[in-house]
């Protein structure tokens, strides 16, 4: 009886958090229905919540022709690539994402032969949602100097990245730390040297 009162309270307080006075309609019916109060918790368990989390976006900016605000439906819509990678546990998995150099050639970043000279002191600080921030000078990302290709991964083994290390995460195939493996990327920067 103690529990379902504290809980018929909690149960008020909720209601009334929502707008309202509610606290005779719950206690009401939790002296009425004794087993109320308990239907009422486990409900609220299997009943999922909204989050008002903000919608993904990517910022990308710095020494660009065009700064962008990509969210995750911009990027859908970008050239997809898939990669295999050993992650941090030394298992090899398949991800799936788009590549940095497709997402830079966006902002209007020149690659290939435009890739010279001056535009060689240019390159990218990636950073995530908590600060965390690496480098990656652009010609680890321009297939006229490099094979490997380093994407900005939103799928691994075919399911889209958990909470923790998405919604996306940079994969750098062939790194043996993986330092550079960037979780939850919020903004890549072009900056000169």
């Amino acid at each position: 009886m103690i529990i379902e009162t504290r809980t018929c309270k909690f149960l008020a307080r909720r209601l009334n958090e929502r707008g309202g006075n509610h606290d005779r309609q719950s206690s009401t019916l939790c002296h009425c229905f004794p087993g109320f109060a308990l239907l009422v918790v486990l409900a609220a368990a299997q009943t999922p919540q909204a989050t008002n989390a903000p919608e993904y976006q990517l910022s990308v900016g710095g020494e660009v022709e065009r700064e962008l605000k990509l969210s995750l439906a911009d990027l859908a819509k970008l050239p997809r690539r898939l990669v295999r990678a050993k992650g941090h546990d030394g298992v090899e998995s398949m991800f799936e994402g788009v590549a940095l150099i497709d997402i830079l050639d966006k902002a209007g970043l020149k690659f290939g032969e435009g890739l010279s000279g001056k535009s060689l002191a240019l390159y990218l600080v990636v950073e995530a949602s908590d600060g965390y921030r690496v480098v990656f000078a652009l010609p680890e990302l321009d297939p006229a100097y490099t094979d490997r290709v380093i994407i900005l991964a939103d799928k691994m083994d075919g399911a889209k990245l958990s909470e923790s290390p998405g919604p996306v995460r940079i994969v750098v195939p062939g790194e043996k730390r993986q330092a550079r493996w960037v979780r939850q990327v919020s903004a890549l920067i072009i900056k000169r040297a």
